[in-house]
């Protein structure tokens, strides 16, 4: 059994750097899509396929460009 260890205060891993960006996506594309178009509510939608395919997969493209 394998136990869950979290990394130092300091140290940015990848799951870190990927889960700030994708919040600050999905906020900026919630407020895009209140304050200019709707349309703006696709970039959310996309963050999470992305963050889907990361849990699934094990990659996303993003953790492909940050490795």
């Amino acid at each position: 059994m394998t136990s869950i260890t979290c990394a130092p205060k300091g140290s940015l891993t990848l799951e870190r750097i990927l889960f700030a960006l994708a919040g600050t996506v999905v906020l900026a594309g919630t407020v895009l899509a209140v304050a200019v178009s709707a349309w703006f509510a696709a970039i959310p939608l996309f963050v999470v396929a992305n963050m889907w395919l990361y849990a699934v997969a094990g990659d996303c493209p993003s953790s492909m460009l940050l490795r």
